[in-house]
């Protein structure tokens, strides 16, 4: 019996649809997730290579069948060591599960004109800032060895937070619904190769935190004063005060 009567000659149940419906969900839910990075292209050709299994045993070739097999016994060790972040992305975001509410308190809103006009004093002032607005996974892991500040957050703040010379200017501040959770956290940098050279710690690590979870990471720069924000491994530059505000309100919705 060769590859097709095997297939046609399967009994297909409501157990096999429910199967099938899973792992669909499932292969979705991982596209999604790599959709636009350069894993997408490497998971293409991963699939290309296995496919080859599947194409020497349907067309009965030997010699290409053991080749591929050995292929196929090393591929989830590639897949391992290729897709460590995104692996790790996925198993962060277990944890925002919407049928585990319990796990999370209840935050207060986030207060976007605090923000805002704090963005706007730091950036006319060319003082450089890095504040992460957590989303529905939390940053606490970042606040190992930053300042904890357990306050409301109000423009004054976040601007004194980030005065030169002072003790938390370095590092980022954490936003946590209407409270600033800490100050001084170091973030962790992006590996992905920056083509224009010309980034500096702050935008790496607004794009390492960005890639790691879905914060959104706002950056000051201390050169030009311009603003920027890091979202999903994607970096957009020289913001104005209502693009600023509108990557807000698409990251954490309008009633803010």
């Amino acid at each position: 019996m060769n590859f097709f009567d095997r297939i046609f000659s399967l009994q297909f149940t409501w157990r096999d649809a429910a199967d099938i419906l899973v792992v669909a969900i499932i292969i979705y839910t991982i596209l999604a997730l790599i959709r636009g990075t350069r894993a997408m292209q490497i998971s293409v050709g991963l699939m290309l290579l296995a496919s080859t299994f599947f194409v020497a045993r349907a067309f009965d070739l030997p010699a290409l069948e053991a080749i591929s097999r050995q292929i196929l016994f090393y591929l989830p060790f590639a897949v391992i060591i290729l897709f460590q972040q995104e692996i790790r992305r996925a198993l962060a975001r277990v944890g925002t599960n919407p049928f585990l509410p319990f796990l999370r308190r209840n935050e207060g809103k986030i207060p976007y004109d605090a923000i805002l006009h704090a963005c706007d004093v730091l950036s006319s002032k060319k003082m450089g800032a890095l504040i992460a607005i957590e989303g529905r996974q939390t940053l606490r892991m970042y606040e190992d060895g930053a300042k904890p500040v357990d306050a409301l957050v109000t423009t004054e703040l976040l601007v004194a937070i980030f005065t030169p010379g002072g003790p938390l200017h370095d590092g980022a501040a954490i936003i946590r619904g209407n409270r600033i959770a800490a100050a001084n956290a170091f973030l962790p940098l992006t590996g992905t190769p920056d083509p224009k050279l010309a980034h500096g710690t702050r935008h790496r690590a607004a794009l390492g935190l960005s890639e790691e979870s879905d914060a959104l990471i706002v950056i000051i720069s201390e050169e030009n004063g311009s603003m920027a924000v890091a979202s999903e491994g994607t970096l957009r530059e020289h913001l104005d005060h209502e693009q600023l505000r509108a990557a807000l309100v698409e990251r954490f919705g309008e009633t803010r």
